[in-house]
């Protein structure tokens, strides 16, 4: 663009640039990619536009599938990245995260966008921190205390880790059935 001239708005730009993000599929039990170890992402991650794409993609996807958090293996990235938007707030990603302390429990209702039509009542922690990197790579540290975020970090991180919330059940008999027009409440239940 030359200084004076007319070029594309930045709001032409975010338009155009929209058109790239891709929603993509949400892979269900028992697909083998959600009980596998996600890989480590290597250093630099700013620095890679494939992962800062995943990053919209993983965004985009959890939003039309309307979930509050999103792990990589759930679109079938083997990948150590997971994606949190919690309602009335931006949206993160969290790079390599490892929870680093917990303390307490409490009762939540849950479900998962990787085991649809189901949620359980269940044990998670009240006082969840993580670690890991922020989509431009600098280290970030998270503490959550009796939220739907605290939540949301466990059962995120469990993802990547192989594991779904029905693992942390006594018995699959627990699990109950969302029937036709009811919904969890997006409030109380990461997905």
């Amino acid at each position: 663009m030359m200084a004076g001239g007319t070029g594309i708005g930045k709001a032409a730009l975010e338009c155009c640039l929209e058109q790239y993000v891709t929603v993509h599929p949400i892979r269900y039990l028992p697909e083998p990619v959600l009980r596998q170890k996600a890989k480590r992402v290597p250093n630099a991650p700013q620095r890679d536009p494939r992962l800062q794409q995943l990053i919209d993609d993983m965004i985009e996807s959890m939003g039309a599938a309307r979930g509050v958090g999103l792990a990589a293996p759930q679109i079938g990235v083997s990948l150590r990245v997971i994606v949190i938007g919690i309602p009335d707030e931006e949206p993160f990603a969290l790079i390599n995260p490892e929870i680093v302390k917990v303390a307490g429990e409490r009762q939540v209702d849950e479900g998962c966008l990787s085991v649809p039509g189901y949620h359980a009542e269940m044990v998670r922690h009240r006082l969840v921190v993580a670690k890991g990197l922020d989509r431009d790579g600098k280290k970030v540290r998270i503490k959550a205390r009796d939220t739907l975020l605290a939540q949301a970090l466990e059962h995120e991180i469990d993802h990547i880790n192989g594991m779904l919330y029905i693992d942390h059940l006594d018995s699959l008999d627990e699990l109950q059935k969302v029937e036709p027009g009811e919904s969890i409440s997006r409030e109380a239940t990461p997905r």
